[in-house]
């Protein structure tokens, strides 16, 4: 291994430069490396598990040596953070947690918010029905971002619709989402 500039006193701009310069993944891997320690503490924070927070931080620093978006990072530290907390978020909501009644009860019966959760779950099954009301265009776009968790960039692929399409598919997919379920809901 070469012997490298003391990568100490190296801003985050200068390693991503040479990064850039060179595309020796070690430059990547040091500034990857200084903030291990931060994004792991916000893993923690978000999912309460070590194993699941490491393993968010490694799908991060893989993500990153393989995606790194071109053009300037200015704050290559904040960057980072919004990228593990979106990436936490995103882990947060696919995970379907189905409980039985007796556990519902139990769950919700020291705080009396049993008829509460019920009533999600309603909604939540009538807005199931619900996306079959929807166009084609706009219930495959809704199901593609909302439930596969896709990117407008893997819908776009998928589909062959354009951005700006995938966009209005999504919004209006949700606003007529809305319109439907309040509808059925007497809202």
């Amino acid at each position: 291994m070469p012997q490298k500039q003391k990568h100490s006193d190296l801003s985050d701009e200068e390693l991503l430069g040479k990064y850039r310069s060179t595309g020796d993944n070690e430059w990547l891997g040091i500034l990857l490396q200084r903030y291990t320690l931060l994004l792991l503490g916000v893993g923690l924070k978000y999912l309460k598990d070590r194993s699941a927070a490491e393993d968010a931080v490694q799908h991060i620093f893989e993500k990153t040596l393989k995606q790194l978006p071109p053009g300037t990072i200015h704050n290559f530290k904040g960057w980072l953070y919004v990228l593990l907390k979106n990436h936490c978020l995103q882990i947060l909501r696919s995970k379907k947690i189905h409980f039985s009644d007796e556990q519902l009860h139990t769950l919700a019966e020291d705080d009396g918010r049993l008829d509460e959760i019920r009533q999600k779950e309603a909604t939540l099954a009538e807005m199931e029905r619900s996306l079959d009301e929807l166009n084609a265009e706009q219930r495959c776009a809704i199901e593609l971002f909302y439930l596969k968790k896709m990117s407008y960039q893997q819908i776009m692929e998928q589909t062959g619709y354009s951005f700006m399409q995938v966009k209005s598919h999504i919004q209006n997919g949700k606003r007529n989402l809305k319109l439907i379920l309040n509808k059925k809901l007497g809202r």
